[in-house]
């Protein structure tokens, strides 16, 4: 087991250096942050909006980031209701446990059942299977604008499912404890062996990016609840889906290669990085405001602004304007 996922891995100097660039802003984000607890904290709710639209969506979620702010700000009120709230609801239940309690978490059998019963909670039609392995074969699709599915992949058998997952998770915690491996190569590679496995009836690729969140987080890279993740993959779903089909084409074959599929999750982290770098560089918290946050939070902020005198509320109906001052 352990010879077999070491050797599907193929190390370049391009690979080398996007971890070392990587690495290098890790240690940055740690020692040169300047922004304030209350700003990351406006950042961290933003962030969690956005991934659960993004990570929702390349699953055929239709919520736009707004409709997910309001249906967050509602939940303590009013159930979801549909499909697509009920996994935008259980994805940001989930998340938010992740960003706010990650150091307790271990990666374990145990834990990643418990996080896929909390991913369906809401979810009327998967009551039945929530925290469950598999017990029917399922495939892995591709879901294009349309509506229409490709067959990407066929998964583990379910009465394979158990030891796979058992095989796969103590490699992982080998590995961890040996330290002889970067954790971005054993992330990418234990990633890729979930998504491979498809433990679950439902909820295996939105539960792999919260998984990859949590994987993260654990190994330092502590920036990562600040820049979406999700919205970076949702961004390059295309290329996302064809780095898991080449590579899980050559799934136990003797020419197993996940060559395009690290090269995909280290992209997706420099575009990260290079986020992270922006927001770090900003001195004033209003800067941080762009298109793409929920116009919930852009109030929120906005009020803030005006609490703190950074800016003046002119008008006090839907019409209100602001100003700096």
């Amino acid at each position: 087991m352990e010879n077999r996922f070491k050797k599907r891995v193929h190390l370049s100097n391009e690979i080398l250096q996007k971890i070392a660039k990587i690495d290098e802003f890790k240690g940055l984000w740690k020692g040169s942050l300047r922004l304030s607890p209350q700003t990351l904290g406006r950042i961290k709710r933003s962030v969690l909006i956005t991934s659960t639209g993004a990570s929702t969506r390349i699953e055929g979620s239709r919520m736009s980031d707004d409709e997910v702010a309001r249906l967050i700000a509602g939940l303590k009120s009013i159930p979801p209701k549909g499909r697509d709230a009920e996994e935008v609801a259980g994805y940001a239940d989930l998340l938010g446990r992740i960003f706010d309690n990650w150091k307790t978490f271990k990666i374990t059998e145990g834990q990643i059942l418990h996080f896929h019963k909390i991913l369906l909670n809401f979810s009327q039609k998967d009551s039945s299977h929530k925290g469950k392995y598999k017990t029917t074969d399922n495939k892995v699709v591709m879901r294009m604008e349309d509506g229409k599915e490709i067959v990407i992949f066929k998964p583990t058998k379910p009465y394979l499912t158990k030891k796979e997952m058992d095989d796969v998770l103590f490699w992982l915690t080998s590995e961890i404890e040996k330290k002889e491996t970067h954790p971005l190569i054993l992330i990418a590679n234990f990633i890729f062996e979930f998504l491979a496995i498809h433990p679950f009836r439902d909820g295996n690729g939105r539960l792999s990016r919260a998984l990859t969140t949590l994987l993260l987080l654990k190994t330092g890279y502590t920036y990562v609840p600040y820049v979406s993740l999700d919205e970076i993959i949702e961004e390059r779903k295309i290329d996302y889906y064809l780095a898991l089909r080449k590579t899980q084409s050559k799934h136990k074959t003797k020419n197993e290669d996940i060559t395009l599929w690290l090269n995909f999750l280290l992209d997706a982290l420099m575009e990260q990085i290079k986020r992270a770098k922006e927001i770090m560089e900003e001195d004033q918290p209003e800067k941080l405001l762009n298109k793409s946050i929920p116009m919930a939070t852009i109030k929120q902020a906005l009020s803030r602004l005006v609490d703190l005198k950074l800016v003046e509320r002119i008008g006090v109906t839907r019409g209100a304007r602001y100003r700096k001052l």
